[in-house]
C-alpha cells in the first residue's frame, strides 16, 4: 500500500480504542464477588459467556428446585460473548452450506430445531426483560464479484429444489442496493427471519440478572483450576475453595477445557473488528440500509457487518488469525495491521462515508473445530457434560447448546441428543508444527480461490474430501 493511501486509510483510526465497543458501557455490572471457601449444588457450571448462562438458566427453569453455581474466571461476557458483531443466528450448523455438506439426512430437522431456537431466545429476550437491543432484522449475504452472484443464484434454486429456502429472497443488483448502497455490490440473499441483530455485551450481562433472580449462585473472578471425581459427584478446585457438585457442565469454549482428552479438538482463532462513530443522518441517508439487516459478503475471507442501536457500523472479519502453538494470549487481541487493512476495505465498501471514524478496533480468540459447528460429549460416567467448538456462530447456538449439555446429564434420549451432529465429534487438529502448517496452507489457498473466481485448488479439494477446512 502505497504511503499516502495508507495515511488515507488509517488516519480514520487515530482516535480508536483498542478495546471492544460492547463492553466500554457505564452500565456494565459490578461483578460478583469470587468464590472463598467450600460450596455443594446439584450442578456447577463452569464458564460465564453465553453457553454457561444459558446452561444455568434453562437449568433453573427446568427444575426451579434445583441448586445452581456459576462459576467464571475473570467477569460475565468479557470474552467471546462480550465482544462479537452480534449476529444472533438460528442456524447450528455454521451455516446452512456446512450443514448441508455434513449431515444431508439431517438438515431439515436441523432447520426447524434452529428455528425454534432463534424463536425461545426472543420469547427469552421478552420474558426476563433482557434490554439487549434486540432486532430481529434478518441478514444479507452479498456478493461483491460476479462469480459470486452467479454462485449465489445458483446455491438459491439448489435450497428451492431441497425445500430449504422459506424465508430467503434472491436481490439482484439494483434490489440488494436498494436494501444498502455499495458499488461493490452485485447480488444478495435475504434471510428474512433467521438472523437477528443484539448487543452481545448487553445480552451476557441480561443473563446473568436473570440467572441471579431465579436463584443461581454466581461467583466471578473464580477459575475453575482441577477437576477430579468426589464421592459420588465431581469436585472443581478454585484458587480459594473449591465447588462439589452432583454434575458439572463446561462451557469455556476457546480456554483450556477441564477434561484434557477434549482440547485437541479445538483450536483458537483470532477475529478482528471496527466500530465507527454514530452516522449523521446525511451519511446515514447515502448507504441507505433503513431495514437495518446484518451483512456478510461471499469471499472465503469475508467480512460481517451491521448497524447498532445508536447508527454506528460494525466492521470485522476477513483476517483470521492462528497463533503458533494455539495458545490464547492477550497480546494477540490488538493487531494494527489487520485494523489498517479493515479501515480500507471499509472505505472500499462505502466510498460515501469517506471522512468517517473508527472509535474503537478490537480482536479476541474464538474456538474452532474442523467441522466448524458445536460439538458435545460427556466424561466422567456422564457426571459432567461439555459443548464447543461453536466457531464464531455461538451467539444463538449456544443455547442450544446448553439444552444438549442438560439432556445428557439427564441421561435423556432427546430429539437433540438422537442427532448425528451431536453423537458424533470432529477429527482432532494434529499437533505442531502440523496445525499450523495446515492452517496456514488453507488461509493462503482459501486467499488464492477468492482472487480466482473461487476456483479451489488441490488442498481445499482435498480437504472438502475430507470433510475439513479452515473458515475465516
Amino acid at each position: 500500500m502505497a504511503p499516502s493511501a495508507m495515511t488515507r486509510w488509517t488516519g480514520s483510526l487515530s482516535e480508536a480504542q483498542p478495546a471492544p465497543y460492547w463492553l466500554d458501557d457505564p452500565g456494565r455490572p459490578r461483578p460478583e464477588p469470587a468464590l472463598t471457601g467450600t460450596e455443594t449444588c446439584d450442578l456447577l457450571v463452569v464458564g460465564g459467556g453465553y453457553s454457561g448462562l444459558w446452561t444455568a438458566l434453562i437449568a433453573k427453569e427446568r427444575d426451579p428446585r434445583a441448586d445452581v453455581v456459576l462459576v467464571e474466571g475473570r467477569e460475565v461476557g468479557w470474552a467471546a460473548s462480550g465482544r462479537n458483531g452480534g449476529f444472533c443466528a438460528a442456524s447450528l450448523t455454521h451455516g446452512l452450506s456446512n450443514g448441508l455438506t455434513r449431515w444431508p439426512d439431517e438438515i431439515h430437522k436441523l432447520e426447524e430445531l434452529g428455528a425454534r431456537n432463534l424463536d425461545a431466545i426472543e420469547e427469552a429476550v421478552a420474558r426476563h426483560g433482557i434490554d439487549c437491543e434486540f432486532e430481529r432484522t434478518g441478514e444479507i449475504d452479498v456478493a461483491t464479484e460476479p462469480y459470486q452472484a452467479r454462485e449465489l443464484r445458483e446455491w438459491h434454486a439448489e435450497l428451492e429444489q431441497k425445500g430449504l429456502a422459506e424465508g430467503l429472497e434472491l436481490l439482484d443488483r439494483d434490489a440488494v442496493r436498494e436494501q444498502v448502497a455499495s458499488p461493490t455490490f452485485e447480488a444478495g440473499l435475504w434471510d428474512h427471519r433467521g438472523v437477528a441483530m443484539l448487543h452481545p455485551a448487553k445480552l451476557a450481562w441480561g443473563l446473568k440478572e436473570a440467572c441471579l433472580r431465579l436463584g443461581v449462585r454466581v461467583h466471578e473472578r473464580t477459575p475453575a483450576l482441577t477437576l477430579r471425581p468426589y464421592g459420588a459427584g465431581m469436585s472443581v478446585g478454585t484458587p480459594y475453595g473449591a465447588v462439589r457438585a452432583r454434575q458439572v457442565a463446561l462451557g469455556t469454549n476457546v480456554f483450556p477445557n477441564l477434561v484434557k482428552r477434549v482440547r485437541s479438538y479445538t483450536v483458537p482463532v483470532y477475529d478482528y473488528a471496527l466500530m465507527t462513530e454514530p452516522l449523521t443522518d446525511a451519511q446515514r441517508e447515502s448507504i441507505g440500509w433503513k431495514n437495518r439487516q446484518g451483512l456478510g459478503d461471499s469471499a472465503n475471507q469475508f467480512h460481517y457487518f451491521r448497524l447498532s442501536a445508536d447508527n454506528r457500523i460494525l466492521w470485522g472479519g476477513y483476517d483470521a488469525v492462528y497463533p503458533y502453538g494455539g495458545r490464547v494470549r492477550a497480546e494477540h487481541d490488538d493487531r494494527p495491521e489487520t485494523y489498517a487493512k479493515l479501515a480500507k476495505h471499509f472505505f472500499t465498501c462505502f466510498p460515501q462515508l469517506e471522512g468517517v471514524r473508527f472509535t474503537h478496533a478490537w480482536g479476541g480468540a474464538i474456538d474452532t473445530c474442523s467441522r466448524f459447528s458445536a460439538f458435545f460429549g460427556t466424561a466422567h460416567q456422564g457426571k459432567v457434560a461439555y459443548a464447543a467448538g461453536y466457531t464464531g456462530l455461538g451467539v444463538g447456538a449456544t443455547r442450544f447448546g446448553a439444552e444438549v449439555m442438560l439432556d445428557l446429564l439427564a441421561g435423556e434420549r432427546t430429539e437433540r441428543t438422537e442427532l448425528e451432529m451431536v453423537r458424533r465429534k470432529p477429527l482432532p487438529f494434529p499437533p505442531e508444527p502440523l496445525a499450523w502448517t495446515g492452517i496456514a496452507l488453507t488461509k493462503w489457498s482459501l486467499a488464492r480461490a477468492d482472487a480466482h473466481e473461487g476456483r479451489r485448488n488441490l488442498w481445499l479439494r482435498t480437504l472438502d474430501r475430507l470433510g475439513l477446512g479452515f473458515d475465516s
